[in-house]
């Protein structure tokens, strides 16, 4: 491609409502522009880093068995009724109306669209297993959309989904997809880590997420120091704690008249924060009375996705109102405590280790200290309730926990039955019985991928692009101040060279001064640039630098092309 024929809009300033790299990176370089809240104009460069992605995710999937589809993006709303999924998924999910007043929504996902199409191809348990796989652009109506193509509400995925007559085989699929996913992103050429994760709005059994490590990642990931041990921080096991004191101090109340907070009265009182403890007061699943209090170290934090698998606990877990707390406990929020509780309380296991501990006294201004359970309050039930800490015990007993930053990019999941037995899918087995087929789902944000290459990928002076997903793997510059008919010609045969042998090559013949040419090759993050000028020619050779080394290397035509190959 020569570059005065390309349209490349570079930037020098930075956007001002850019927040992170990838974001403030992708407008500089001309590879997106905002068309509205998280919707983006993907120009010319940022298309083909796209379709380079793209062209990998794909080559991969079809090397895996699955078989390529294209469905609508706008999906009756229906099949999302029949699911149950409807309401369940929340204002997300864009729902609109067409000219007859029939109801649709813009796909989020299409877990009900291809468990549809299974319902009305597949007959017999001779057709399956089978894992229909698509590229298509999805809808999330995010009420904050922000970082760029990050989190945007329009965006390009990768989702796949396989139907089986039974567990095993879809335990198959899934760890043939998760080898295919390792491929695909060592092939793109990014350090991420496959951890443990929480279904979701998606649902299932099982599911791990392929996270992309930066330190601008909104997901925080638990890591064991010493093992493989990874899981995203909502579902980090945190195992029971040592065996609990027996308790020492007597127990008093404390005037605390403006402290309602753990840290607060920690200061107050000049105690370390582990020794407090606090109730966090939610809505009771049905049958478990109207309300159930948690019960976590004042250090800790509640884990809301933990929090609402709990059998007792409502899902999703839904805070008390104030007005449900003071009639509970008599008391406004910030003073509750375990102590004369009237409704059950169930502890973390290291809020249960406690003793001694400092609590609300269920009383407007007064904690108590020196509580402890069952002398003071009822023992309560116990459960893993809160986020993992650094220096926690790995979960798979070898070493501690370290947290990290990630930025998810594909999730995989064993949903079982949840689709198909909601949509009535049934498949006559060799017997000629009716039976259900399990299925699971496999996702890859393809825009997403390309922004956390950035984040992870880049320097002061732009993007550093892995070679398979570069918008071109080599530029060629031309020092050419006097419009050197030599250099021209030197350039265009190195240019036709590289191209013919399946290089892809961009050369630079916008006259531009070397300074400012240079910078646009740096910032949009070509891997390799050759430099041809008059000096160049007459020593015969070419001035080499590969992105993020800071020496340039002078080669001769054949150690250029031994490089490049």
């Amino acid at each position: 491609m020569r570059l005065s024929r390309f349209h490349l809009a570079t930037l020098k300033e930075v956007p001002a409502d850019a927040e992170i790299v990838s974001h403030r990176l992708m407008l500089r370089a001309g590879m997106i522009r905002k068309l509205a809240a998280g919707i983006y104009t993907w120009l010319p460069l940022g298309l083909r880093v796209l379709r380079k992605v793209e062209a990998i995710v794909r080559d991969e999937m079809n090397r895996a068995g699955a078989l390529e589809v294209l469905a609508s993006m706008v999906v009756p709303a229906e099949l999302w009724q029949e699911s149950g999924r409807y309401n369940k998924y929340g204002p997300e999910l864009l729902r609109l109306k067409d000219r007859h007043q029939r109801d649709f929504v813009l796909g989020p996902t299409h877990e009900e669209v291809i468990t549809d199409l299974v319902r009305r191809d597949i007959r017999s348990y001779r057709q399956l297993p089978i894992n229909f796989y698509q590229i298509q652009t999805k809808f999330r109506d995010e009420i904050r959309p922000r970082f760029g193509v990050m989190r945007g509400r329009e965006f390009l995925m990768k989702d796949s989904y396989s139907f089986h007559l039974d567990a095993d085989d879809l335990e198959r699929e899934y760890q043939n997809m998760r080898e295919t996913y390792k491929r695909i992103f060592t092939r793109v050429g990014v350090d991420f880590r496959i951890v443990k994760a929480d279904t979701g709005a998606i649902g299932g059994d099982r599911s791990e997420e392929f996270q992309v490590l930066a330190q601008s990642g909104e997901d925080q990931l638990a890591v064991s120091d010493t093992s493989d041990y990874a899981a995203n921080i909502e579902v980090a096991e945190t195992g029971p704690a040592a065996a609990r004191a027996a308790a020492k101090s007597t127990l008093a109340k404390v005037a605390t008249p403006t402290q309602k907070t753990c840290e607060e009265v920690a200061a107050l009182l000049d105690i370390p924060l582990a020794t407090t403890l606090k109730l966090i007061v939610v809505k009771a699943s049905e049958g478990d009375g109207d309300l159930v209090a948690l019960a976590v170290r004042g250090d800790h934090t509640l884990n809301a996705v933990k929090a609402a698998k709990h059998p007792r606990v409502a899902s999703p877990m839904t805070l008390a109102t104030e007005a449900e707390i003071r009639g509970a406990f008599g008391c406004e929020p910030g003073f509750l405590g375990p102590v004369g509780a009237k409704i059950p309380v169930i502890a973390d296991y290291a809020a249960d280790a406690l003793a001694d501990f400092v609590c609300g006294a269920n009383e407007a201004g007064f904690h108590l200290t020196g509580a402890n359970w069952v002398r003071d309050a009822a023992a309560p039930a116990t459960a893993d309730l809160r986020n993992a800490v650094e220096g926690d015990a790995s979960p798979d007993g070898h070493g501690k926990l370290r947290l990290v930053r990630g930025i998810e990019v594909g999730q995989i999941f064993q949903n079982g039955p949840l689709y198909t037995k909601a949509l009535g899918v049934t498949v006559l087995d060799e017997a000629g019985k009716e039976l259900t087929p399990t299925a699971g789902c496999y996702g890859i944000g393809v825009t997403r991928t390309v922004a956390a290459v950035i984040e992870q990928c880049h320097d002061d002076a732009g993007i550093v692009w892995p070679d398979a997903i570069a918008p071109w793997r080599v530029a060629i510059c031309m020092i050419n101040p006097k419009n050197d008919a030599k250099v021209n010609a030197a350039a265009d045969s190195l240019y036709a060279e590289l191209t013919a042998r399946g290089i892809d090559t961009a050369l630079d013949d916008r006259g531009l001064r070397p300074g400012a040419m240079f910078a646009d090759i740096e910032l949009i993050g070509i891997p390799h640039r050759i430099v041809v000028s008059e000096r160049g020619l007459a020593a015969g050779t070419f001035e080499y630098r590969a992105r993020g080394e800071t020496e340039n290397r002078q080669l001769n035509h054949e150690q250029l092309l031994e490089l490049l190959a």
